[in-house]
């Protein structure tokens, strides 16, 4: 019988600011207890270099390691993205959690156990109910397939040639004919139709707000299962030819995010073939593994976010894609290119021939012919340079010229020269042009992109009080002189806290960036208290503020000495007095202004 896990991942967007206050020894407990390479470790490959850690960047795609961690520092920060913070931030990014949940989930992972909060009402039970709720859905939907009310479901899977191993595998179930199935039945184990509707089980009315009613209705059921078996969600392919949709697909709840879910991934990650199979629907990938090619995913749909591209960049660095071959495949395969490529997955098309997707594909000719087409499958720059081709008309002479021009603008964009060499005779000989011609317009097209991207560099290289500035604006600094001098000061402190002694009489309303300010005001804070002093445990603040003060203190391993330290603090004050004298300056004429008006002095 089918069994989903029991995982804790959930898809919703982390909450921006901690609402919750937990008792400040604890989070030292906590943050002690849970060494942030090891917990980075779990979902990142890290290799040490000197005092610190590297690998790939989680949170977008890379192709050289510019993630890193600092265990000394109980921080990690991305070089390409800019994210960064402490463990609990990093949890919060990662799992998609509050940061109370977050902090729930660390504890959780060494058994420490949580200071209770009256104030507190958690996510975290909202999620588990949900997590359970899907789960007792998957095995109902399941139940029904294999009764009598799922006759006309299991032979429409035999006819599509889905074998029973496979359908118990993925979890497929039944939705019954009914307005009211699910309902009665997930309330009899105590779910409430609130729950329902928020896991998107059930939808309401718009014409009677009272009546609640099932949403997926005599439909195959594909339960949506996360990469730690937990059921999140459900996909519904219609029985009825005259259905509206054919497909109902899962929506955003708070446990299932489409953006960051591939289909089947919980089952190709464990795959020992070194590359895995994208397909467009789930029918395609399930295809795939009742074949034997145990690595496919589906996107469930055409539009591959970052995302997913990040996901799969984790388990391999080869892509096959098998999308459909009509215009929408094709011209989102264009667009997976583009994005594997910067994430640094090799990506091969797979060309099916006699078939319209994998699906009919294995069913029509089997396992080995679709072995032979994926062993023979093209490179991308093949598959692209076929598909620009196909664009024009090359019996004329002008598409040519276009097309050589077109084709130079892509050749010159390949990573190597043997590379653009070898293409560069493709696309000469698909012309009707020497090699030596479309070498020339390869070359030259490839001047004027580095010519452009160094221009690009340079204006960034000349505005350094630019690319000081925070990527968030509202973090914008106001005065850069003071700002560098309080950033100096920040990365100081976490560095070597005791620095705190010489900044005596300075305050965070000092500091010309209110971020900066509320930083050293939490960290003075925590200094004269005896807790720990790091950013880890720094309360009240955004994701991205955090990773803007990580982004502070990278580089900086070791400090610049007290008397540099005093000469920031007093330059901090000085901008600070510059400001105030401005500020009663600004005042006293406002008030001289207001005191002419009122007697009657001045002009209209």
């Amino acid at each position: 019988m089918f069994k989903p896990g029991d995982g804790q991942s959930c898809g919703r967007p982390a909450k921006e600011v901690n609402p919750v206050a937990f008792p400040a020894a604890f989070i030292d407990e906590l943050i002690a207890r849970n060494p942030i390479d090891e917990v980075v470790g779990q979902y990142v490959q890290l290799k040490r270099s000197g005092s610190n850690y590297f690998g790939l960047c989680p949170f977008h795609g890379e192709k050289t390691a510019s993630f890193s961690v600092a265990p000394n520092k109980q921080m990690y920060y991305c070089f390409g993205c800019h994210k960064g913070g402490g463990v609990i931030n990093f949890i919060m990014e990662i799992e998609g959690l509050s940061y109370p949940d977050a902090v729930r989930f660390l504890a959780k992972r060494v058994n420490l156990e949580v200071p209770e909060d009256e104030q507190y009402q958690s996510q975290y039970k909202e999620q588990e109910r949900l997590w359970n709720l899907c789960r007792d859905a998957a095995k109902y939907y399941h139940e029904m397939l294999k009764s009598d009310a799922g006759k006309e479901a299991r032979a429409y899977l035999v006819k599509r040639g889905m074998d029973w191993p496979t359908v118990v595998k993925f979890g497929i179930g039944y939705a019954p004919d009914d307005f009211h199935a699910i309902l009665p039945a997930m309330q009899r184990l105590g779910y409430s139709r609130e729950e329902l509707i928020a896991a998107n089980l059930a939808a309401v009315s718009q014409k009677n707000p009272q009546n609640v009613y099932d949403r997926f209705r005599n439909r195959i059921m594909f339960p949506q299962i996360d990469l730690r078996g937990s059921v999140i969600g459900f996909a519904g392919r219609a029985l009825d030819k005259d259905a509206k949709a054919k497909y109902i697909n899962p929506t955003e709840t708070l446990v299932f995010s489409k953006r960051k879910f591939l289909y089947a991934m919980n089952l190709a990650k464990k795959s020992k073939r070194p590359y895995i199979i994208l397909c467009e629907g789930p029918m395609d990938a399930i295809a795939c593994h009742q074949f034997g090619f145990d690595c496919a995913v589906a996107s469930q749909g055409t539009a591959l976010t970052e995302e997913q591209v990040n996901l799969i960049s984790k388990y391999t660095d080869q892509v096959i894609m098998t999308y459909d071959n009509d215009s929408a495949g094709q011209n989102a395969t264009q667009r997976a290119i583009s994005m594997f490529s910067k994430a640094g997955v090799r990506v091969k098309i797979l060309q099916l021939h006699d078939a319209k997707d994998a699906d009919e594909f294995l069913h029509k000719f089997g396992a080995d012919p679709f072995e032979v087409l994926i062993q023979g499958s093209e490179n991308q720059a093949d598959y692209r340079l076929l598909s620009l081709q196909s664009q024009y008309d090359l019996q004329r002479d002008d598409q040519r010229v276009e097309f050589s021009q077109k084709a130079a603008e892509l050749i010159c964009t390949f990573s190597n020269a043997v590379e653009r060499e070898i293409y560069a005779d493709r696309a000469a000989a698909a012309a009707g042009i020497s090699k030596e011609a479309m070498l020339l317009e390869i070359n030259k097209a490839y001047k004027k992109r580095i010519n452009r991207e160094k221009r690009q560099q340079e204006k960034r290289d000349l505005a350094p009080a630019a690319a000081m500035q925070p990527k968030e604006r509202g973090m914008h600094y106001n005065n850069i002189r003071s700002a560098s001098a309080e950033e100096n000061v920040i990365a100081q402190i976490l560095i070597e806290p005791v620095l705190l002694e010489q900044a005596a009489g300075l305050t965070g309303e000092m500091f010309s960036s209110p971020l900066l300010g509320r930083a050293f005001d939490a960290l003075q804070a925590r200094y004269r208290s005896g807790l720990t002093v790091s950013i880890a445990v720094l309360e009240g603040f955004s994701q991205a503020e955090l990773a803007h003060l990580s982004a502070i203190i990278q580089g900086k391993e070791r400090t610049a000495g007290e008397e540099a330290f005093r000469d920031c603090v007093n330059l901090i004050r000085e901008e600070h007095m510059k400001r105030s004298q401005t500020d009663t300056a600004e005042s006293l004429v406002s008030l001289q202004e207001f005191l002419k008006k009122k007697k009657g002095y001045g002009g209209k």
